[in-house]
């Protein structure tokens, strides 16, 4: 099985980029035979359909490594109550059909969506906006449970993620993702 994690912020040291690699970590613990990646998509251009064909590298490696993928898990922050506009951005490129004989590469994924966010929310509306986007392009999403942790910067170490009481959530939720993917 291979899992592809999105992480919806850039910047390296993210909360939700950390939450992605504790993902990934929990996953290894449940079955170390599975594959997960972590998007590398921070290079993918602003959408324009004057660049659309062909496809810009960068939008070429992130629609293969989709494709390639039996899930996508994404990992978004909350920016205004929504999800942030680069993430909007790739979904938009990832949405497009690749080519004539070939549609999008979103189409039937199975889905998780997890967040943290350094207000009360924990990500929680943001998920909602994500998975009103998502199911619009035919995922299959995961409604629960979602991973939601509200006041990130309270689990932050000097720079660094301790999830500690949210760990035993993101550890069901792995577990749940996995069978869900599993099943399809």
């Amino acid at each position: 099985m291979h899992i592809v994690a999105i992480a919806g912020s850039l910047r390296q040291g993210s909360m939700n980029r950390q939450l992605a690699e504790a993902a990934r970590r929990t996953v290894y613990e449940l079955d170390p035979a599975i594959q997960f990646t972590l998007l590398d998509w921070a290079d993918v251009p602003m959408f324009n359909e004057e660049i659309e064909r062909p496809a810009p590298p960068a939008v070429a490696r992130a629609r293969k490594q989709i494709l390639d993928a039996d899930g996508i898990w994404f990992f978004t922050p909350e920016y205004n109550h929504f999800f942030p506009g680069p993430l909007k951005n790739l979904l938009d490129w990832l949405s497009r059909p690749v080519s004539a004989a070939q549609g999008q590469v979103l189409d039937g994924k199975p889905a998780a969506i997890s967040g943290i966010s350094a207000g009360g929310s924990g990500t929680a509306i943001a998920q909602d906006h994500l998975v009103a986007l998502i199911s619009f392009l035919n995922m299959d999403v995961m409604n629960k449970p979602r991973l939601t942790i509200p006041f990130g910067f309270s689990k932050m170490n000097d720079g660094v993620l301790d999830l500690g009481d949210s760990l035993p959530y993101l550890e069901r939720q792995a577990q749940t993702f996995l069978e869900f993917v599993a099943s399809r």
